[in-house]
């Protein structure tokens, strides 16, 4: 899952995006309405955490510019207010929910969780597949019932990959969903991250590496998706 953070507190924002960051969830940062509009612009986001009172363009115009792009990106609405007029008045804008300082960056994570889970087709909060057991609220990942113990950084790319359901997920799409703006599209991150989850799972390989094109969950246990495959 990708997040933009838009709060023109900075100390709040960071420590909101490390917090995401320790629950395996990326996050940008946008300290004003024009940022915000210029990353959503470049970026795909699953979810934009707003902040209604921000310089520039103000958390109002950033959600009506996300409903009116159709780019389906969620929305929770962050303020300071707790009446149930402003509350409405965010719902109507297009806040799919709303969150009032202060608040717990756990009840955050949760909500993020939920409406994620929401927004893909009302996914299960517990995904299985190939073997595979995923809970995002726990964080918890078991493969033929043993426990997995993962970094955040491979629990956010499997996630990516079991979203997939199969498919292939490129590089450059992991890249984007469990890193964030300031990773290096240069970087072998992707690919040591990948090898090192692989291991993890243990054998046999449960993740296939699609040469020249990307990676996906071996739910067919064929025998590619190799250790020496991942290399090339």
């Amino acid at each position: 899952m990708r997040v933009l953070i838009v709060e023109d507190e900075p100390l709040m924002a960071e420590a909101v995006r490390d917090g995401l960051r320790l629950a395996a969830i990326a996050a940008d940062i946008a300290l004003d309405g024009d940022s915000a509009l210029e990353l959503l612009g470049v970026n795909e986001y699953d979810i934009a955490i707003l902040d209604r009172d921000i310089p520039g363009p103000s958390g109002d115009d950033i959600a009506r510019h996300i409903v009116t792009s159709g780019s389906g990106t969620a929305i929770i609405m962050l303020t300071a207010a707790d009446r149930l007029d402003d509350k409405t008045s965010g719902f109507e804008i297009g806040a799919d929910d709303y969150l009032t300082k202060p608040f717990e960056l756990k009840e955050l994570v949760l909500r993020l969780r939920a409406l994620d889970r929401r927004r893909g087709q009302r996914r299960p909060p517990v995904i299985e597949i190939a073997g595979l057991r995923l809970d995002p609220f726990r964080r918890e990942v078991y493969r033929d019932g043993r426990y997995v113990a993962l970094t955040r950084k491979q629990f956010a790319v499997l996630e990516v990959l079991v979203a997939a359901e199969g498919g292939v997920v490129s590089a450059e799409v992991l890249l984007e969903k469990a890193w964030d703006e300031n990773a290096d599209p240069f970087t072998n991150a992707v690919r040591i991250t990948v090898s090192a989850l692989r291991k993890r799972l243990g054998e046999p390989w449960l993740i296939a590496t699609v040469p020249g094109v990307g990676y996906r969950i071996d739910i067919d246990d064929a025998p590619e998706g190799s250790e020496e495959a991942d290399r090339g």
